[in-house]
């Protein structure tokens, strides 16, 4: 935990930063229907004269999706410097149900900011809006990159996607993605927190193919259902890799469909599979180890072993660790005991998102560096005040320090 006797070394006003996160959580934004907050973003970074951008973002073939980024950029005075990105997304998952008040109320009380999204990542979002703002005054070699992007909560990720196929990664030299940490991480840790990594992950599709006959005469079919039952425990039970800083993998299945009518043995059955990966597993192995899976079951029914449906094939979400020792991370926390008084903990996540595409796709180093709070993606999400501020306070001073 913070020092709570420590004096901050930023301008970072704190009510007026909750002020701009509880705005934010006001406006309903699940992912695919972003445009009021990307506008909301893009109005307020226009009026602290940070000169920001739209991306277009677009994805017709299985979505139909369109929407749009918002990016900002500070120009330092060395082309030679580097460049950081500072990346968090606009949407949420869609409105749960069982909420005892408003889900986007935006409540303030015990130093606990209410509604759905606060957390995962509102209250990251409104920290580097402001670090921004607070590092446009400052006399930096490097650039500073802001990136507020559409569907993360989504099935692809796809403003982040987006970003990497326009080839604008390609000129930034590493990222700090404002994700709450500490709830997601492999061990239990507290922040202030540097999340150096993150597992990856693969989702199985499978269909089993069997033999229709009527119900009341199983034995003269071959029941789709049933042995899509039994590949799914034995999936759930197969070997998995294992790194030294980003654990173990998973296994767990999500879904089973098949079967339509009355009184027919299932002649197809449709298994979806998550599969969490770590440093070493890729897709040709992950796709061997379930065809191991099936061959060693010796079921009656055919089993096609493949892949979500995705729009570009390598729009995945691979593992990756980053440096302990990388200049960022270095900068990252010697800011945070500047700030907060205390040396951050180091860990790794334990899910995928927008992070993954950055530090295993675009192969950037990648630090996670959110504030932390309760429940995300349920009733009763929150986030912690305190900490939206701090992550604010250490991404200026870790800016001030990598950047020059």
């Amino acid at each position: 935990m913070s020092d709570p006797s420590h004096s901050p070394t930023t301008a970072i006003d704190h009510d007026e930063t909750i002020e701009l996160l509880q705005e934010l959580v006001r406006i309903r934004s699940p992912y695919f229907e972003e445009e009021e907050i990307v506008e909301f973003v893009h109005d307020w970074l226009e009026e602290a004269g940070l000169e920001p951008e739209y991306q277009e973002v677009s994805e017709p073939e299985i979505t139909g999706f369109e929407g749009r980024n918002v990016l900002a950029r500070l120009e330092g005075s060395d082309p030679e410097a580097p460049t950081l990105l500072l990346n968090a997304h606009v949407d949420t998952v869609q409105l749960v149900e069982g909420w005892e008040e408003d889900p986007l109320s935006g409540r303030v009380e015990d130093g606990k900011l209410y509604g759905q999204g606060a957390c995962d990542m509102k209250g990251g979002l409104a920290a580097i809006m402001v670090a921004v703002r607070e590092l446009a005054d400052a006399d930096l070699r490097g650039d500073v990159v802001l990136s507020a992007v559409v569907d993360e909560e989504g099935p692809y990720g796809l403003g982040a996607d987006r970003m990497i196929r326009e080839g604008l990664t390609d000129a930034y030299d590493a990222a700090i993605v404002t994700e709450p940490g500490p709830i997601l991480a492999q061990s239990e840790i507290e922040n202030p927190a540097l999340i150096l990594g993150a597992r990856g992950r693969f989702l199985y599709d499978l269909v089993v193919r069997g033999h229709a006959a009527h119900g009341s005469q199983p034995e003269k079919g071959k029941n789709a259902v049933v042995d899509a039952g039994r590949l799914a425990e034995a999936l759930a039970g197969m070997d998995v890799g294992t790194h030294p800083q980003l654990g173990d993998g998973s296994v767990c299945p999500l879904s089973i469909e098949g079967g339509s009518q009355t009184l027919s043995v299932p002649d197809r059955c449709r298994l979806m599979v998550d599969r969490h990966v770590v440093v070493g597993e890729d897709a040709e192995s992950v796709l061997a180890d379930a065809e191991r899976v099936v061959e060693g079951l010796e079921l009656d029914c055919e089993v096609d072993v493949g892949f979500r449906e995705a729009p570009e094939e390598d729009m995945r979400y691979g593992p990756y660790v980053t440096d302990e020792d990388h200049p960022l991370v270095a900068s990252l926390a010697s800011a945070t005991e500047s700030v907060a008084g205390v040396e951050p903990a180091i860990g790794y996540f334990s899910s995928v998102g927008d992070f993954n595409y950055f530090g295993h796709r675009a192969e950037l180093p990648t630090v996670i560096l959110g504030p932390d709070g309760e429940n995300i993606h349920g009733t009763g999400e929150f986030v912690y005040t305190d900490d939206v501020i701090e992550v604010a306070e250490i991404i200026v001073e870790a800016a001030r320090s990598y950047l020059g």
